[in-house]
């Protein structure tokens, strides 16, 4: 499965750096580059590997049905495209933020040449649950 994860989130300056950086790799361990647009973007790229820290927090977190149902909105094409909460992620935990935040948020983006490994790895992230716990967990 060849798979892209590109992350990225913008630095404000009412914010320092550091933090956002460790916003990011709280989640997705990826080695960062910082962009100047006039304002700091930090972004990187991974593989499916940079996924784990995720797939971890969704369980203990026990929001699978809210990631689920957030990552198969974000579908299009041959690309999945998701938010977190910056400030949420700096303490290494996870919140889908419900519209735009005044800050910003960590912007993920998976590519795939097949729409099917986009789907698979949703259900390896987040799989459908009975009573809150997975029906069934599949490995990549």
């Amino acid at each position: 499965m060849k798979v892209k994860v590109a992350v990225s989130a913008l630095v404000y300056p009412t914010e320092l750096e550091e933090r956002v950086k460790k916003a990011i790799t709280n989640l997705f361990p990826i080695k960062l580059h910082t962009e100047d647009f006039g304002i700091l973007r930090l972004s990187g790229e991974g593989d499916i590997e940079s996924l784990r820290p995720l797939h971890r927090r969704l369980r203990e977190e026990r929001i699978l049905d809210t990631a689920r149902h957030i990552l198969m909105s974000g579908i299009s094409g041959d690309t999945l495209q998701f938010s977190l909460n910056k400030q949420v992620a700096f303490v290494g935990k996870v919140n889908f933020p419900a519209g735009e935040e005044g800050l910003g948020s960590v912007c993920i983006e998976i590519t795939s040449e097949d729409r099917g490994d986009l789907l698979k790895i949703i259900d390896w992230l987040a799989p459908r649950t009975v009573e809150g716990k997975p029906v069934e967990e599949i490995e990549l």
